[in-house]
């Protein structure tokens, strides 16, 4: 049975997405005064004593959007009321009843009795804002629960409320996601539209406008009876295009943190145009953070006739050599054509990152890969000698190698030796990281032991 929804509906910058970051514990939707930031359906797991439920925050009912993408971001509201089974009507404690939230009131009643919903007065930082909400009666919805999203208060009172009306509803933990997968790229690279393939539903909003996506969507799925989130996050662009407190600050750093929490990244390219610097920067980050990876090359309908996919490949790799162990895999998101057996190639990635290989495994393989090129000796250093290694962790693959004198492999062969131990060993697609330790050092913490 799936989990009840609790989608967060109001005018803008009533406090929506504070409420969604309190009862979460973390920030999760971008919280500025400037109206419109949330424009998609923003979902968090909620867990209330032993109780599970899903938050969703939504767009400002009523905002004139500058990208004209104020339909759209009605449509989400409408969704999210279409498939919730709690509304929070929030209003503004402060600022009284006014036309918007008359509108709103009217759209929840056109919905039906059926339909329960909470009137939350926000922005009650203090008893005497409590004293302002007799007004807000005229809306049809009872008394207000009046609240501080942002410091907190009455916290408690509404939690309560919340898992009352839920009384009813399966609350149990929902299964136990499998993998966490980042979409990231380029703006306009068709990162929501294959969010949406997956979802089955129009989750996110797509549209021609760069920069729609500005947050970090969290989009639960399942697929053959096992659940997975997919992470939609906002199209990069240039970082010294942004000034530190600008919504695009925040939606970068969202999406960088959205590749290191990630199992495996999928990094879109739009086939229609050329790889660029704000590319090769993603890439380098991807790299940085060890992360599986697939590149992804969308809309290759609109590009096939003018190259074959080997020749793209080879494209790929020479502007992207960082990545160079990475699948890559062309689809067309807004047909789901191909959508399918890039999801089973994500399956295939992590298997590889959460492998575990034997010691005796890996120290025939250097054996292996030693007697085809020995490490050389190196001036004033000596002989390298790699003694034998073992694995340590998985997702990176991580392995430690006990050798004479760290300092002895030059960078060019430690490239050589990683690159050879991901052939030989089962991590041919994904990053690995190789450390060198001085054998003398595990003697030395072997007899303070």
């Amino acid at each position: 049975m799936a989990l009840p929804v609790v989608a967060i509906v109001g005018r803008p910058n009533v406090g929506k997405s504070s409420l969604l970051n309190s009862l979460a514990g973390r920030m999760i939707s971008i919280v500025e005064p400037t109206a419109g930031v949330t424009r998609d359906r923003i979902s968090a797991l909620i867990e209330l004593d032993g109780r599970y439920f899903e938050l969703v925050d939504t767009g400002g009912y009523g905002i004139e959007d500058h990208d004209n993408l104020t339909k759209h971001v009605e449509q989400q509201i409408s969704l999210a009321i279409d498939r919730c089974d709690l509304v929070l009507f929030m209003v503004d404690a402060r600022e009284g009843v006014v036309t918007l939230d008359k509108e709103v009131a009217g759209l929840l009643r056109a919905r039906g009795a059926e339909l329960p919903v909470l009137l939350v007065a926000n922005k009650a930082d203090s008893p005497k804002h409590e004293n302002l909400v007799g007004e807000f009666f005229q809306l049809g919805f009872g008394e207000p629960i009046c609240v501080s999203a942002m410091h907190g208060r009455n916290r408690t009172e509404l939690v309560e409320r919340v898992l009352e009306e839920l009384a009813d509803h399966d609350t149990e933990a929902p299964s136990e996601v499998v993998m966490k997968l980042a979409v990231v790229g380029r703006r306009n690279a068709g990162k929501s539209t294959f969010i949406n393939a997956l979802a089955g539903e129009e989750r996110v909003i797509v549209s021609e406008v760069a920069g729609t996506t500005r947050d970090a969507v969290d989009v639960r799925f399942e697929r053959d009876g096992r659940t997975f989130i997919a992470i939609d996050t906002a199209g990069l662009r240039k970082k010294g295009k942004m000034s530190q407190e600008s919504i695009e600050f925040y939606s970068y750093t969202r999406a960088t943190r959205s590749v290191r929490r990630a199992d495996v990244v999928l990094m879109f390219l739009d086939a229609t145009a050329e790889i660029s610097q704000v590319d090769k920067k993603l890439a380098r980050y991807i790299s940085d953070q060890y992360k599986p990876c697939i590149i992804v090359v969308n809309k290759w309908d609109l590009a096939k006739d003018r190259a074959t996919t080997d020749a793209y490949v080879e494209y790929i790799e020479q502007l992207l050599p960082g990545l160079s162990f990475a699948p890559i895999s062309f689809i067309t998101a807004n047909q789901s054509k191909n959508v399918q057996s890039l999801l089973d190639l994500t399956t295939e990635m992590f298997k590889q990152a959460t492998t575990h290989v034997s010691t005796g495994k890996i120290n025939r393989a250097l054996e292996a890969i030693t007697k085809e090129r020995a490490p050389s000796a190196r001036r004033k250093i000596g002989l390298p000698k790699i003694y034998y290694g073992t694995q340590v962790s998985i997702a990176p693959p991580s392995l430690l190698l006990f050798v004479n004198n760290p300092s002895a492999f030059d960078d060019n062969y430690q490239r050589f030796l990683i690159n050879r131990l991901r052939e030989t060993l089962p991590f041919s697609e994904v990053p690995i990281r190789v450390m060198l330790r001085n054998r003398r050092e595990q003697n030395e913490d072997e007899k303070g032991d």
